[in-house]
C-alpha cells in the first residue's frame, strides 16, 4: 500500500493541540547528543526518505545566514524532499519550531521547497510559490534574450515560459475574487499546479478538480480554474438558496499530475502518480485542518477518476463525497472498497462518450452492481429553480457551465445530495422544502 511513510523530524511537542501547530513556542528540537556532520548529499545506499528527514533537520540546525549557502550546495536535496516527503503533521511541526528569521531565510534560499511542502501554512505556501514563479519566469526570459543561448535551449525555455505564463494568467489579478491562492507548483517537464478559488484554511466546504487525459497546464490551467471558479459561484448560489449564506466554500483546480496523451493514456503508472500526489494533497489540507474539518469533494474526470479512485482505495484518508464523470474504472469492484463516507459516491455518463462502461482500468463504477448512485447529465429542467439546464455530449462537456452537471457536482459539494438528479422520472419529486425566505 503506497502510503506516505516518511520519517517524522524528531520533536518533542507540549501540550499543543493539533489545531495549535502553528505557535511556535510550545515546540522544540530534539537536539542530536553530537553536533552533525554538514549534510551535503546522502551517504552511499541512504534512502531518499533519509536524505529529505536529515535536510530538514539540518535547515533547523543552521543559522539562519547558513541556509542560503547550504541550500545552494545541495540543490538535489529538495528535489529528493519533495519527491518522498514527510507526512504534513512533521513538517508543520518543523515550521513552527523555527522563529520568523529563519523561516524567511528557508523561504527565501528555496521558495520551491517551501511552497510545495504540506503542512506549512497555506499563504506562506502561496507567497513562496508566487515567488518561485516570477523568479523561474526571469531566468527564462533571460535564457531567450541570452546571446549565448542555443536555438534548442531558446526553444525549450520558450515553451517552458509560456506554460509558466498560462499559470499567471489563471492566478489572475489581485482584484480577482474569489481569491486565488497557488497552492503548488512544479515547473519542469509539461508542469503540475493546483490554484484555489477561496480559502482552505476556514471554507465549510472543500472540494478538488482532478482532470484526465490532455490537460496540460499550458493548454488548460485557465480552463480547469475556469471550472473551479464556475463550480464555487455554483455552490454560493445553491447555500444562498438553502438558507446558508453565511456557509463558506474553496474549489481547487488541481493538475498535481502528469496526465497522460494518447502515446501512454493506456497504462496505469501515471494514474498511480495521481494518486499518490492527490493523497498527500488532502491528507496534507486534514492535517493543517486539524479538529476543524471541512466537508470534503472529489470530482474527478476520465483518466483522474482513476487516480481518485485508486487514492481512496489505497489510502487511509476519507472524504466525504466523491463524483465521478466519463470513468474507465479502476481495481476497486464497489464503493464498500472506497474510503468515502456514507456511500457518497455518484456516477455521471454523457450520450456519445466512449469511455464510461468500458472498465478498461477495473470495474466500471457505473454498472448496477458497483453501489454508486446515477447522477443525471442530460439536461432538462431544474425543477427546484426552473431554469433550463443543459445537456453534456460526448467525453468533455461535464464542466460546461449551465449544464445539469455542474448542477449536480455543487449539491454533491454542499452536502445537498439529496438533491442530486438522476434522470429519471423520480427527479420531479426533489423539489427545495419551501423556505420562509424563499418563495
Amino acid at each position: 500500500m503506497p502510503q506516505n511513510s516518511s520519517a517524522a523530524v524528531s520533536v518533542v511537542q507540549s501540550h499543543v493541540a493539533p489545531s495549535d501547530l502553528s505557535l511556535a513556542i510550545p515546540v522544540v528540537l530534539v537536539l542530536p547528543a553530537a553536533v552533525p556532520e554538514p549534510f551535503v548529499g546522502p551517504e552511499p545506499g541512504a534512502s531518499a526518505d533519509l536524505q529529505g528527514s536529515r535536510l530538514l533537520q539540518e535547515l533547523s540546525l543552521l543559522s539562519a545566514a547558513d541556509v542560503a549557502t547550504f541550500l545552494e550546495s545541495n540543490p538535489a536535496a529538495v528535489d529528493s524532499l519533495l519527491a518522498n516527503p514527510p507526512a504534513a503533521r512533521a513538517v508543520g511541526i518543523w515550521w513552527s519550531a523555527m522563529d520568523l528569521q529563519h523561516r524567511r531565510a528557508v523561504q527565501e534560499a528555496s521558495p520551491k521547497l517551501v511552497g510545495n511542502l504540506e503542512g506549512i501554512p497555506y499563504v506562506t505556501r502561496d507567497v513562496a510559490n508566487r515567488q518561485f514563479l516570477t523568479q523561474t519566469m526571469t531566468e527564462l526570459n533571460a535564457v531567450i534574450s541570452s546571446d549565448d543561448s542555443g536555438r534548442t535551449v531558446v526553444d525549450s525555455a520558450k515553451r517552458q515560459l509560456t506554460m509558466l505564463e498560462s499559470i499567471s494568467t489563471a492566478l489572475g489579478s489581485s482584484q480577482s475574487l474569489p481569491r486565488r491562492t497557488l497552492l503548488s507548483l512544479d515547473v519542469e517537464g509539461q508542469g503540475k499546479a493546483a490554484i484555489v478559488l477561496g480559502d482552505l484554511r476556514t471554507a465549510d466546504y472543500v472540494s478538488y478538480l482532478v482532470p484526465g487525459m490532455f490537460f496540460s497546464i499550458e493548454n488548460q490551467m485557465s480552463d480547469w480554474t475556469d471550472a473551479a471558479a464556475r463550480l464555487h459561484e455554483e455552490e454560493l448560489s445553491w447555500l444562498e438558496l438553502f438558507g446558508e449564506s453565511s456557509s463558506t466554500v474553496a474549489t481547487v483546480a488541481w493538475i498535481g499530475y502528469q496526465t497522460p496523451n494518447l502515446t501512454n493514456v493506456g497504462g496505469i503508472g501515471l494514474a498511480e502518480e495521481g494518486r499518490d500526489a492527490l493523497a498527500q494533497a488532502i491528507e496534507g489540507l486534514q492535517s493543517v485542518r486539524a479538529a476543524d474539518q471541512p466537508y470534503l469533494t472529489i470530482i474527478a474526470h476520465s483518466y483522474g477518476s482513476t487516480a481518485a479512485l485508486l487514492a481512496l482505495q489505497e489510502y487511509d484518508f476519507e472524504v466525504d463525497a466523491l463524483a465521478l464523470v466519463g470513468s474507465p474504472g479502476s481495481p476497486a469492484k464497489s464503493v464498500d472498497q472506497l474510503h468515502v463516507r456514507n456511500g457518497n459516491v455518484w456516477v455521471g455518463e454523457a450520450p456519445w462518450d466512449p469511455i464510461p462502461n468500458s472498465a478498461y482500468f477495473g470495474s466500471d463504477p457505473g454498472s448496477a452492481s458497483y453501489g454508486a448512485k446515477p447522477m443525471g447529465v442530460g439536461g432538462g429542467l431544474d425543477v427546484i429553480t426552473g431554469e433550463t439546464l443543459l445537456a453534456s455530449s460526448g467525453h468533455n462537456e461535464y464542466f460546461s457551465a449551465g449544464t445539469e452537471s455542474m448542477r449536480n457536482f455543487a449539491l454533491i459539494s454542499i452536502d445537498k445530495g439529496r438533491y442530486v438528479t438522476d434522470g429519471s422520472a423520480a427527479d420531479a419529486s426533489k423539489k427545495l422544502p419551501v423556505l420562509p425566505h424563499s418563495f
